[in-house]
């Protein structure tokens, strides 16, 4: 009996626990869209898009993306994590030199930041190609 019961509760809580993931994953998608068409909107009522402004479109892109491949695979792809914060340092970078048109020590600790990042990918990539993991549904290799 107990071990009916313990078997009946871990299957409601899985269920449960699948349940608030797929909802959680929805509403980040639908906030991403959400955000994507607002940002649109507003450039398409300006009537010219800025560089800021297409970058910006790539970060909801990126972000689009990741919640598809986390929804498809259940894992979490930290190097798209690391493309968004590229791509919103650059779009700081460009804000910084367009407001101040002067070299600042900002603009080296920016790029600085971006090249930082960019080594970060280099060994994510590195790593996952000469030591790949494994999973834990695949069995042995």
């Amino acid at each position: 009996m107990h071990k009916r019961l313990n078997r009946f509760s871990e299957s409601i809580g899985s269920l449960l626990v699948d349940a608030f993931h797929y909802l959680a994953l929805f509403a980040i998608g639908g906030a991403i869209v959400w955000s994507a068409v607002h940002a649109f909107v507003g450039m398409a009522a300006k009537g010219a898009a800025s560089i800021e402004d297409i970058l910006l479109l790539f970060i909801y892109l990126e972000l689009g993306a990741m919640v598809g491949i986390y929804f498809k695979t259940n894992h979490m792809p930290v190097r798209f994590l690391i493309y968004v914060a590229i791509t919103a340092l650059t779009r700081m970078l460009l804000a910084d030199i367009q407001a101040h048109h002067r070299p600042d020590v900002g603009i080296m600790f920016i790029s600085g930041g971006i090249l930082l990042l960019a080594l970060a990918t280099l060994v994510i990539r590195y790593g996952s190609a000469k030591f790949p993991s494994v999973r834990a549904d695949a069995g042995p290799p």
